[in-house]
């Protein structure tokens, strides 16, 4: 019996929109794993075009196999991968706000362990410069806001440029459709 192979590619192609990841407490204090897991998730807007491009392929194959969708090829290709895409990016901003309200109240415990320490002045200036350390972390964490948005537009347009025709359903997702 032959083993099934993964359609049109190898599993590093598969869209990260599947990837399940837990983020912690600990994922958003250490910038390094947070970014790593904001990469993978980016990893379906940076590859949009062959995405499309394995997205018909799969349609018409599907077709081909006697599976019939509802609209053209392109519509029903387009339709998938918006699906995907909103998907992805609803997760990633759940993360990226997650991230930034554990980064923000991090600040304000070491905000008031500053406040109410009273040992010798070298303490003191030990906790200014974590507080320091930690604020530009914090203002990484929240810039992560922003370059999504960026990412986010420029898929969009990349996606709107090949599924020309493509309206998405009035529902949560549609937020992202108005955003450029």
């Amino acid at each position: 019996m032959a083993r099934p192979e993964p359609p049109l590619g190898s599993r590093s192609l598969q869209s990260p929109a599947q990837i399940r990841v837990h983020v912690s407490q600990a994922t958003c204090l250490d910038i390094s794993s947070f970014k790593e897991v904001l990469r993978e998730f980016r990893k379906l807007d940076d590859a949009i075009t062959m995405r499309l491009n394995r997205e018909n392929a799969m349609v018409r194959d599907q077709e081909r196999a006697g599976h019939k969708g509802s609209g053209s090829v392109q519509e029903q290709a387009c339709k998938n991968l918006w699906d995907e895409l909103t998907a992805n990016w609803k997760q990633r901003t759940r993360i990226i706000s997650y991230c930034t309200q554990v980064m923000d109240q991090s600040k304000l415990e070491k905000e008031q362990a500053a406040e109410t320490e009273e040992d010798a002045a070298r303490r003191r200036r030990a906790l200014d410069a974590a507080a320091f350390a930690h604020d530009v972390m914090r203002n990484q964490v929240h810039n992560e806001l922003s370059v999504d948005q960026i990412v986010i537009r420029r898929s969009l347009q990349a996606f709107r440029s090949r599924c020309r025709s493509f309206h998405p359903p009035d529902n949560e997702a549609r937020k992202f459709w108005d955003m450029s």
